[in-house]
């Protein structure tokens, strides 16, 4: 009888065990994979969450627009509203007024009482205004026009008034994406006569201004190639029209800088809303300045300076919104907002026009949306005159389904307003 073979029965065992432990390893890689990808994908979704209050299919991020300006969208299975985040609002009764006598982005609007000192701003890309155009609540007409020095910014300009002075510090001199220029002017509204102020240590576009505390206050904008977010806060010490300081004083940095904020003060304090990082430039080499898009952020945020002069954040805005530096007015103890843009729209990447009117309570503290525009407006001038709430000029969306900015308008609308 033939003996067994030991040597390969042992051979055979080896064999098995070898590939029971090579399939082992293989099973637990795979779970490690497995594991490893699930967190990911967990960490990264557990960066968004879906807001009730927006259009459905929405996805907002719960983090502020600078934690996500890198992100890129991808999935061809998101669902994306055309009117990328509108918000649900009442549409509020508007009465379409006598229009400006030019189409302005991007100019500046001073109310002092009942009326509207319309300034600057571009008729078109190639086209800047050098004039000021002045608008009557009481009668509803515009009348008087008178020019503005030809030292002067034509866009992006910071301004304020005391009520009869108004304070006009740097901004963009010229069409297209020209340099900015540091030179500050005051206008008595009563005389029509210009003055000379002490310039701005460095230019800079569409910086947060105010009065506040007798002194005049810039803040943020871009820096002098129209893109990089400026931290600088300066004051001078300012009365009756007249500058009482030789030089600008260093204030706190702002806590984020960038250009088209609304600036607001009330109650002795001083409040700093929405507004963008990042902005067009010149495209480098052009003769013409021709503008070139770049990367921008707009967000949401409310800052605020008190006696404690410590910046403060505030509950933050609806939505991001920027081109705002005319488009608020105080209305019994809230500030209120009319359009102006939002995020890019995530798939197209085009800019997004605002249409809700906003309200910020300083009693509460707390934002609302009371009401929509005629149509969506990018930089709108607004004004606020015996329970009216008015807004001329700016760029308007293509059409209730496509939000994405298209004409230079000079229409002149009002609604009803009181809280």
């Amino acid at each position: 009888m033939a003996r067994p073979n030991n040597s390969n029965n042992t051979k055979h065992t080896s064999t098995s065990k070898l590939i029971i432990l090579l399939a082992c390893v293989a099973l637990l890689g795979i779970a490690l994979i497995v594991d490893f990808l699930w967190a990911s994908s967990t960490s990264y979704l557990s960066n968004w969450v879906i807001d009730n209050k927006s259009p459905p299919n929405i996805i907002i991020p719960k983090n502020s627009p600078k934690s996500y300006k890198n992100s890129t969208d991808k999935d061809p299975k998101r669902f994306l509203s055309a009117t990328f985040a509108d918000i649900d609002a009442p549409q509020l009764e508007w009465e379409e007024m006598a229009s400006a006598p030019v189409p302005r982005l991007d100019g500046a609007a001073i109310q002092i009482q009942n009326l509207l000192f319309v300034f600057a701003g571009y008729g078109t890309i190639d086209y800047v205004h050098s004039h000021v155009d002045v608008y009557n609540f009481t009668d509803n007409t515009w009348g008087e026009r008178f020019p503005m020095p030809k030292e002067m910014a034509h866009s992006h300009l910071g301004m304020v008034t005391d009520g009869r002075y108004i304070y006009i510090v740097t901004g963009q001199y010229g069409p297209q994406c020209r340099g900015p220029t540091a030179r500050t002017f005051v206008l008595d509204t009563k005389a029509k006569i210009w003055r000379d102020m002490p310039s701005l240590p460095v230019p800079r576009y569409a910086p947060a201004t105010q009065l506040w505390r007798g002194r005049l206050h810039v803040m943020g904008g871009s820096k002098e190639d129209r893109h990089e977010p400026a931290l600088e806060h300066w004051s001078i010490a300012v009365k009756d029209g007249k500058v009482l300081e030789k030089e600008w004083r260093t204030e706190i940095p702002i806590t984020r800088g960038g250009p088209h904020r609304a600036c607001v003060v009330v109650d002795d304090r001083l409040y700093v809303i929405g507004g963008q990082e990042g902005d067009f430039m010149a495209k480098p080499g052009s003769p013409i300045f021709k503008c070139s898009r770049r990367h921008e952020v707009v967000y949401a945020d409310v800052y605020m300076l008190d006696h404690e002069m410590r910046w403060k954040e505030l509950p933050s805005m609806p939505k991001p919104d920027s081109h705002i530096e005319f488009a608020w007015a105080i209305v019994n103890n809230s500030i209120v907002l009319v359009g102006g843009t939002t995020d890019k729209h995530p798939v197209t990447k085009k800019m997004i026009l605002t249409g809700e009117v906003f309200r910020f309570n300083l009693d509460t503290q707390k934002w609302s949306v009371v009401g929509k525009m005629p149509f969506r407006v990018k930089t709108t001038l607004v004004g606020y005159w015996e329970g009216w709430l008015y807004f001329t000029s700016g760029q308007r969306d293509r059409g209730p389904d496509d939000p994405a900015p298209r004409k230079v308008i000079s229409q002149m609308f009002r609604t009803k307003l009181n809280f």
